[in-house]
């Protein structure tokens, strides 16, 4: 689910949703996670956390994972290959109750690396959505986040590298642009995308510079993490 956040916030959505009707049963506490396969060259793959798989379907590059509830606490990260359970990558991470996250696979087959992001997930001003920049392409210079013809947002964010999230104009057709930094080289270009009011956004640079397959270069997606009613 993408996250669709009332006047009582976060909290109360996931408190909301662990209790069971009842009066003497409290369900343990949950944090929610998010998760993006961003290494180019992996096989599919499935998702598990501690013995639980998450993914029904195998999981490319470029598929995600909508928030889903996880119990706070240590947990392992497992991925693993679809077609023979052996292990592409695992992590300890710690989720702490009543928070949102970000798990996303990066780098390449060869140096698979699990990174986890805490989402502050706030609602934006009136008339203002937030985005942030995630850099996870492992051979490309550190970059900035452009406003084509117009600011940069975000600068010099290297190899895992990521902004807070900032407030950006809502009801706005933009064409986002990943700069290298210090130049005008253009690396990925997100075109005419419509950012709303009210929506939290993840811009996420991804793939390889030093690649002959096409679909493995560098490009950018536009992640909707959540929205503001």
């Amino acid at each position: 689910m993408k996250l669709g956040i009332g006047a009582l916030g976060l909290f109360s959505l996931l408190l909301s949703s662990c209790l069971k009707d009842t009066s003497n049963y409290v369900a343990p506490p949950t944090a929610l996670v998010t998760f993006y396969q961003a290494s180019p060259d992996e096989p599919a793959m499935n998702l598990a956390l501690n013995t639980n798989q998450v993914n029904q379907n195998p999981i490319y590059y470029g598929d995600d994972i909508d928030y889903f509830r996880a119990y706070a606490g240590q947990r392992t990260v497992n991925l693993f290959f679809t077609n023979s359970l052996n292990t592409i990558a695992t992590a300890p991470v710690t989720l702490v109750a009543n928070n949102a996250y970000s798990l996303f696979l990066a780098n390449t087959s060869a140096h698979p690396e699990i990174v986890l992001l805490n989402d502050t997930l706030n609602r934006p001003a009136s008339g203002k959505a937030s985005v942030r920049l995630v850099n996870l392409s492992p051979d490309a210079p550190s970059v900035d986040l452009k406003i084509q013809g117009g600011a940069i947002l975000v600068s010099n964010k290297a190899f895992k590298g990521y902004s807070s999230f900032l407030p950006i104009s809502g009801q706005t057709n933009y064409t986002f642009q990943i700069m290298q930094t210090g130049t005008n080289t253009v690396l990925a270009t997100l075109p005419g995308v419509t950012i709303s009011n009210g929506f939290v956004y993840t811009i996420l640079f991804h793939g390889l510079a030093n690649t002959t397959n096409n679909g493995d270069k560098l490009a950018a997606d536009l992640i909707t993490n959540a929205y503001f009613y």
